[in-house]
């Protein structure tokens, strides 16, 4: 990189990145998928959740992440959609899934019974 118009232009191409993960005003869900969140069965409630979007055809953000630290609650799946908090749900199984999509991320109602914690923004 030599001058500013080399800056910009490096700029710009990682805003292309950046937006190709997601678009912004979609929901957001993130798995826990440290070697804790494997071991707990992390692979198997992604597959879940890919499987059960696919199958309702509802479109969100699926990413995944390492651990961050509740490894006693795994796996850990994050929601969050647009404008309101992100809930962490824990100690997720793949047959909870569908009560997650459909409950939460399909008509806002949270899984309570799964809800570890609660955050405003990620």
């Amino acid at each position: 990189m030599k001058s500013r118009e080399d800056l910009k232009r490096l700029r710009e191409e990682a805003k292309g990145l950046v937006s190709a993960r997601g678009p912004e005003g979609m929901t957001k869900i993130i798995v826990g998928m440290g070697t804790c969140g494997i071991a707990a069965g992390a692979r198997e409630v992604m597959a879940a959740i890919l499987e059960e979007l696919n199958k309702r055809n509802i479109q969100a953000t699926v990413t995944q992440t390492g651990c961050i630290g509740m490894c006693e609650k795994e796996p850990l799946v994050d929601v969050q959609r647009p404008g309101e908090k992100r809930i962490t749900y824990g100690k997720v199984k793949p047959s909870d899934v569908p009560r997650i999509i459909t409950g939460h991320v399909l008509h806002g109602n949270i899984v309570e019974d799964l809800v570890v914690a609660r955050f405003e923004e990620i």
